[in-house]
C-alpha cells in the first residue's frame, strides 16, 4: 500500500532525577555528598531509509515515546541515559512541524537523520550544589520533562524522471516497456492509482523514472486522483510529458491536452515551468497517429522543446527517446552536483557567521522577560528561570531558598524593582507563583 502523508506525536524521554546521598562508611565521619547525576532522557530522530517507499508503517500507528533517563544514585552512580528513538522513513521525506508548518527538514540521503524532540535533561546530583559555605546540600535537581511535538511527514518521491500526461496516454506501458516495474495497465482512465517507480538502463548509465497517475484538468484544484501527487514531480531533475497520438478521444485534441497539462503543472508550482522536459507522442502505432505527431511536433518545436514519437506497444522510438533521456539526465545531475557543492560552501559560511550571530546576541539579551498582569501579579519568561523552576524539589526548603539565591544572582530581584513589584506581589514562572521578597543576596551560593 502506498502512502505518502502522515501526521505523528512524538515525546522524548523525561531526564532522570539527580541523587540527593551522603557518604556512608565505617571511620569515614563526616562522609561528604555523593549522589549520582540523573541519565537524560532519550531524543526523537527521523532517518532516512532507502528501502522504504511509502510511510504505510505509520498508518495506524501515529503516537511514539522515546525512553526516559534513570535517576541517579548514591556512591556517585549517574542513571542511564534514556535510549533514543530513531523512526525509519522513506528517502525523500519532508518534515513540517504540525502547529507552525515550519519546514523542519528534508531527508533526501539514505542513513540521514533529523532530531525531532530532544530528550530531556537529567537532574544534577547533590554533590554539585557543594560550596564553601554549603557543605552538606541536602538537595539535589528534577529531571526536565521530556518535550512534545506533532510533525506532518511528506513524501516526495526522488525521481530523475517523471512521466506526465493525461489518463490513459500510456504511462505505465511505456515505464513497464523500459524498466522491471510492473505497473496495473488497462484500457479505462485512472487505472494508475499510485506512483510507480522503475529503474531504467541504458548502457552503463541509468536512471529513475516515476510514473504519475494521470492528470486532468483543475488538477491543482484537486479534480481527478493525480492532484494527490503532483507534489512528486517536484523533485524530478527531468519531466517526460507524454501525448496521446491515438485521437481516441473525441472531445480532446493533442494540442489541447499538451496545454491542459503544462498549464496544470505551472499552477501547483511555478518553478515546474522552467523544470527541463521532454515531450513524447505515444501510440505511433495507431491509425492517424502520423498526421497528430506532426502536430503536435511543429507545436513544441517552436516552443524550442525537443520531441520524439514513439509506440510503447510496438517499442518503435523508444530507444533513441532512452538514450537522448539518459544523456540529459547525466548532465543535469552534474550540473546538480556543482550547484550543491557551491551551496554547501555558502551554507557553511552562513552557518559559521550565524553562529557568531547568536552567541554576540545571546550575550547581550536578557535571561527572561517579565510582563505586568496587573493587581500586582507579574509574569515572569524564559528558559533559564523556567528550567530552574522546572527541577527544583517543591517539598525541599533548601532547594526552594537555592533557586530564589538563583533567581536573585539572574537579576531577576533588580528587575521586577525596577517594574514596580513590591514586597507581597505575585510572581509567577509557569505553574508556580511566589510572594515577591526583596533583600535575597545573589552573592551567596
Amino acid at each position: 500500500m502506498f502512502l505518502d502523508q502522515v501526521s505523528l506525536y512524538l515525546k522524548s524521554g523525561d531526564g532522570g532525577a539527580g541523587c540527593k546521598s551522603f557518604r556512608r562508611e565505617k571511620h569515614v565521619p563526616k562522609g561528604g555528598p555523593d549522589g549520582g547525576d540523573g541519565g537524560d532522557g532519550g531524543s526523537v530522530y527521523l532517518v532516512a531509509d532507502a528501502g522504504l517507499s511509502s510511510l504505510v508503517d505509520y498508518r495506524f500507528k501515529h503516537h511514539f515515546k522515546a525512553q526516559r533517563g534513570t535517576h541517579g544514585k548514591g556512591s556517585n552512580r549517574d542513571g542511564a541515559r534514556g535510549e533514543d528513538l530513531r523512526l525509519p522513513v522513506p528517502v525523500g521525506t519532508l518534515v513540517h512541524d504540525l502547529t507552525s508548518d515550519e519546514v523542519l527538514g528534508d531527508l533526501v540521503h539514505d542513513g540521514q537523520e533529523l532530531l525531532v524532540v530532544e530528550g530531556g535533561h537529567g537532574g544534577r546530583g547533590n554533590p554539585h550544589f557543594t560550596t564553601s559555605v554549603r557543605r552538606a546540600p541536602a538537595f539535589a535537581e528534577l529531571g526536565e520533562p521530556g518535550k512534545e511535538r506533532s510533525l506532518r511527514l511528506e513524501l516526495k518521491l526522488l525521481a530523475d524522471v517523471a512521466l506526465v500526461g493525461m489518463p490513459s496516454v500510456g504511462k505505465s506501458s511505456l515505464i513497464a516497456r523500459i524498466s522491471a516495474a510492473r505497473p496495473k495497465i488497462a484500457d479505462y482512465p485512472f487505472t494508475t492509482l499510485i506512483p510507480n517507480l522503475g529503474v531504467v538502463k541504458v548502457g552503463e548509465r541509468s536512471f529513475v523514472c516515476a510514473d504519475v497517475p494521470g492528470l486532468i484538468e483543475g488538477a491543482h484544484q484537486g479534480k481527478g486522483l493525480g492532484h494527490a501527487f503532483l507534489r512528486h514531480i517536484e523533485r524530478s531533475a527531468l519531466i517526460m510529458h507524454i501525448v496521446d497520438l491515438s485521437g481516441g478521444f473525441e472531445d480532446r485534441d493533442v494540442i489541447s491536452d499538451y496545454t491542459i497539462i503544462e498549464h496544470e503543472l505551472t499552477q501547483h508550482a511555478a518553478e515546474l515551468h522552467t523544470r527541463p522536459r521532454i515531450i513524447v507522442g505515444n501510440k505511433l502505432d495507431a491509425p492517424g497517429a502520423d498526421e497528430r505527431s506532426t502536430l503536435i511536433r511543429e507545436h513544441v518545436q517552436a516552443l524550442d522543446l525537443p520531441y520524439f514519437a514513439i509506440s510503447a506497444l510496438t517499442g518503435e522510438g523508444i530507444d533513441t527517446l532512452l538514450r537522448y533521456t539518459a544523456e540529459s539526465v547525466h548532465k543535469l545531475r552534474l550540473e546538480a552536483a556543482a550547484e550543491a557543492a557551491a551551496t554547501q560552501q555558502q551554507q557553511e559560511f552562513e552557518a559559521r557567521y550565524v553562529h557568531r550571530e547568536k552567541l554576540a546576541a545571546a550575550r547581550s539579551a536578557e535571561p527572561f522577560t517579565l510582563r505586568n498582569l496587573g493587581g500586582g501579579t507579574f509574569q515572569v519568561s524564559g528558559d533559564s528561570v523556567e528550567r530552574l523552576v522546572i527541577q527544583t524539589e517543591w517539598e525541599n526548603e533548601e532547594a526552594l531558598l537555592y533557586l530564589q539565591r538563583r533567581l536573585a544572582k539572574l537579576g531577576l530581584e533588580k528587575a521586577l524593582s525596577a517594574a514596580g513589584a513590591a514586597d507581597g506581589d505575585t510572581i509567577r514562572i509557569l505553574d508556580r507563583e511566589f510572594e515577591f521578597e526583596t533583600g535575597v543576596s545573589a552573592d551567596e551560593r
